[in-house]
């Protein structure tokens, strides 16, 4: 079975397509896959590491108001696409799969226009427009929330939920302590902005940590983004917070474990970005959730409300907070072990491990119906 797969620009397109891949070699022995992404994305990087074949083809989003710009990308475009109908028609792959970028878009096209089954991963609540499009041409939608469905036609979408690495779920709690210099006695709250960092929760976070230093009930695990950490670290310092005298605190620019971090959670600070939602989920780890206020389509608000309406996080904000009201929400979350149990129980009820799988199984169909 050959399948080609497409998603570009950030973490939250690219590892779920790799988690899809991982879960198709487990029952296809001799899986050929080819990678198509952009050079100037985090998968030109990430995808040759994992060690897939890799082939580009380089679009940029247009700007939404009138500009020169868009006449450069428009021909970039143009180039595309016709690049990638030709990746398509030399490759021959039973299946094209899409997780979102750019990029996706000359690739499934194509596909489609050929008779070739091709799915859409959306992993988000509000889709966006590229898929939106696609939508009409693709076999398959499956979406990583069930609010998403309504956007698409609904013969082709299924919810899935969204793939996440089996680590997440395999992993066990007590080894992290140890891996992290952690208290096993402690409360523990993990803060990541993403792969990038957040600025904001990273600057509400001093505060934060100067309040609960040397605290005796709970610890922090921050992730503050590797762009972001020179700076954080000196605003800690001339907070008065010393690390090395403060056990209860640890400060990273990156989390290559991030799995082994999220046994250990009892709360998280996070983005509301789909693929870290879907990992918290999986684990039933309650959340404070900040969206990212620029992302398209504002989807990062919609998926936070999503989690927080199911009784699974709060949500604060990125224009409200603050250290006082960061401060204020761990504070009365932490206090309250039933209600912080409540919501482990209802973050563990809406997570879908088993995503992966099941989107291996559509994608089993089509290569199916196709033969």
């Amino acid at each position: 079975m050959k399948i080609i797969v497409s998603g570009g620009g950030t973490g939250g397109h690219i590892y779920p397509a790799i988690t899809i891949i991982r879960a198709l070699q487990k029952r296809i022995d001799n899986l050929d896959v080819l990678y198509v992404g952009t050079s100037a994305g985090l998968e030109a990087d990430i995808v040759p590491k994992e060690g897939f074949p890799f082939k580009t083809v380089d679009l940029q989003g247009f700007k939404r108001s009138f500009s020169p710009v868009n006449i450069l990308r428009l021909f970039k475009a143009i180039t595309g696409v016709i690049k990638a109908t030709g990746i398509v028609r030399s490759y021959k792959p039973d299946v094209v799969i899409g997780t979102g970028g750019y990029v996706c878009g000359p690739i499934l096209m194509a596909a489609s226009l050929m008779g070739i089954p091709t799915l859409i991963q959306e992993q988000n609540v509000v889709p966006g427009i590229t898929n939106k499009i696609l939508s009409h041409f693709v076999s398959r939608i499956a979406t990583g929330a069930i609010e998403a469905n309504k956007y698409f036609p609904q013969d082709k979408v299924t919810f899935t939920g969204n793939p996440i690495r089996d680590e997440v779920i395999t992993i066990e709690r007590q080894p992290g302590y140890g891996a992290f210099g952690l208290d096993p006695a402690k409360k523990t709250v993990l803060i990541s902005g993403g792969s990038r960092g957040a600025r904001t929760i990273n600057r509400a976070m001093v505060g934060v940590l100067k309040h609960f230093a040397g605290s005796d009930k709970v610890q922090f695990l921050h992730a503050t983004g590797k762009g972001e950490y020179d700076d954080i670290m000196k605003r800690i310092a001339e907070a008065g917070v010393i690390l090395k005298k403060h056990g209860n605190i640890k400060v990273f620019p990156y989390l290559y474990n991030m799995p082994q971090a999220m046994a250990v959670a009892d709360l998280a600070v996070f983005r509301a970005g789909a693929t870290g939602l879907a990992e918290l989920t999986a684990r039933g780890i309650p959340a404070v959730l900040v969206p990212y206020p620029y992302a398209a389509e504002n989807h990062q608000e919609f998926n936070a409300r999503a989690i927080e309406k199911a009784g699974a996080a709060q949500v604060i904000l990125n224009s409200e907070l603050n250290s006082e009201i960061l401060i204020s929400t761990i504070e009365k979350l932490l206090a309250n072990e039933q209600h912080l149990q409540e919501m482990a129980e209802a973050s563990h009820s809406i997570g879908r491990p088993e995503a992966a799988d099941t989107i291996g199984d559509i994608i089993m169909e089509l290569a199916e119906k196709n033969d």
